[in-house]
């Protein structure tokens, strides 16, 4: 079972640099295990809304360009409810 055409712990992987990408951009401090969290939810969440603008990312950089995405979206929104 393979997760955006990247195994499972290339995902987490991925995931956790696309987090820390992300936690840097965003100027925010969210730990480790939080950063692969937000890497590989945030990217489960960007495909799903580039897909229905007809938009694919595949293979390892287009699963870390949507980590990114959704983890700065998943960030900015918990930002938003902590407020």
């Amino acid at each position: 079972m393979e997760s955006a055409g990247v195994g499972w712990i290339a995902a987490i992987i991925i995931g956790g640099v696309a987090g820390w990408l992300a936690e840097m951009f965003m100027k925010s401090n969210q730990g480790v295990l939080m950063n692969v969290i937000l890497g590989i939810v945030g990217a489960i969440i960007a495909n799903a809304i580039l897909s229905v603008f007809g938009i694919m990312l595949g293979g390892w950089l287009g699963y870390l360009i949507a980590g990114f995405i959704g983890a700065c979206i998943l960030i900015a929104i918990g930002r938003l409810i902590r407020r």
